[in-house]
């Protein structure tokens, strides 16, 4: 059986990497969105149920929310994203400003940094000539060295709209109970099946966070769940102390 070329399996390999940093890159933005858009709509939810609200209202004020709370998300996701990346550019173009017109001190100020990594004599020499031979490498060693910034390689756009989505998939969940029981009735109690979801979407949420920040699943759930239980349980009791104030 015919095997692939090295450098065939090098470019799959390659891609597959690339395409799991890029997923990575953005699975923190999409849990957090997911936590923010299932919390904020069961808090809605949970404070309708105990208002003893009618399910259209629920099914009216949870999409409101799904709506211009997630907009307002991705909206604030893609500024963040983008005020990053020319707060960044601000400063690379300083740089390059210094490097083309105050070369000794921004040389200088190399020597100095490698010097405090250690190196003396005429290695630091060898390693100040080479990284100012080259007008990118220098700034670009200015940046992380001297600044310690980092270029923020997320597109702006993509944040936005995966915090949307993510608040929009998530969010939907608590809903779900009263907008079948509206196209079809469901006997059961609606306010617990949308619990039941609602903390399945908790868990889950909780398990990719664990992923994000490398902390251990259990308890990423757990904290999940008693964060988001504690905001509908408010919810929940605002409601029903504000229907039987107003009722």
């Amino acid at each position: 059986m015919p095997t692939m070329p090295k450098h065939q399996e090098d470019h799959i390999h390659g891609s597959k990497h690339s395409l799991i940093n890029r997923f990575q890159d953005y699975l923190g933005e999409f849990v957090y969105g997911g936590i923010d858009g299932s919390v904020t709509t069961f808090a809605v939810v949970a404070g309708a149920a105990g208002a003893q609200l009618d399910s259209k209202v629920v099914i009216i004020l949870g999409f409101a929310n799904l709506i211009a709370d997630g907009f307002a998300m991705s909206v604030g996701s893609y500024l963040s994203t983008k005020s990053e990346k020319e707060n960044y550019n601000k400063h690379k173009a300083v740089e390059y400003w210094e490097v083309d017109n105050l070369p000794d001190k921004e040389r200088a100020e190399v020597r100095e940094i490698y010097e405090a990594k250690g190196f003396e004599g005429e290695l630091l020499e060898q390693v100040v000539d080479v990284i100012t031979e080259d007008r990118h490498r220098w700034v670009d060693v200015m940046m992380k060295e001297e600044l310690e910034m980092m270029e923020e390689s997320k597109s702006p756009l993509a944040m936005g709209g995966v915090t949307f989505l993510s608040f929009q998939l998530f969010g939907l969940i608590p809903l779900l109970a009263y907008v079948v029981d509206y196209f079809g009735n469901i006997d059961s109690d609606l306010f617990v099946i949308s619990s039941t979801l609602t903390a399945l979407t908790f868990a889950l949420i909780g398990g990719l966070k664990a992923i994000v920040t490398q902390t251990k699943i259990l308890r990423s759930i757990l904290e999940t769940l008693f964060l988001g239980g504690a905001a509908a349980t408010l919810a929940y009791f605002v409601g029903d102390v504000l229907e039987k104030a107003f009722v």
